[in-house]
């Protein structure tokens, strides 16, 4: 368990470090949201998501879920993971509360398998059992200033067994 906490902390310093040193002029105005959002300088619009494992396997993984300040209202999830089975496919999926009933506890089972736009889109493990994958999800069909509880899980795309679940996290549209 120790070792599992210490490769997720690692994979988000290593993440944050990475995308922050790539970026000349970060923007001042749009903080991410972590688990437990207490911040009351503004909505979620942000989130850094941890996915830790079931149990059976040792695997983490992490999604970096943004939405620019657009018309678009795109959101991108920058998704990751890392000591699954080698060389395997797994899904993203999404449950949301229903809107505006935003309590903290995510209870909605109804998972939405993620992708490109509508269309699922696999993460592929390499021969370690890492797998990246940049997803996105168009929302401009939710009004601005909509907000969720909202969970998401990596599920086996053979066995659709849940291998990674995050805790529930609060999210507002853009």
């Amino acid at each position: 368990m120790k070792k599992q906490i210490v490769y997720a902390i690692l994979l988000v310093l290593s993440i944050s470090h990475f995308n922050l040193s790539c970026v000349k002029n970060p923007p001042l105005d749009d903080h991410v949201c972590t688990l437990n959002h207490t911040d009351p300088s503004g909505p979620c619009y942000n989130l850094d998501v941890l996915l830790k494992s079931n149990g059976k396997e040792k695997g983490i993984g992490f999604i970096k879920f943004r939405q620019d300040p657009d018309t678009a209202r795109i959101i991108s999830l920058e998704t990751f993971v890392q000591n699954l089975l080698p060389n395997h496919e797994y899904l993203l999926q999404r449950a949301v509360d229903p809107a505006n009933v935003v309590d903290g506890d995510c209870t909605s089972t109804t998972w939405l398998t993620l992708g490109k736009g509508l269309t699922p889109q696999s993460i592929l493990t390499d021969n370690h059992g890492d797998g990246r994958e940049s997803l996105w999800r168009d929302v401009t069909g939710t009004a601005r200033g909509t907000s969720f509880d909202i969970h998401f899980q990596i599920i086996d795309a053979a066995s659709m067994e849940v291998i990674l679940a995050s805790d529930c996290y609060e999210y507002t549209v853009r």
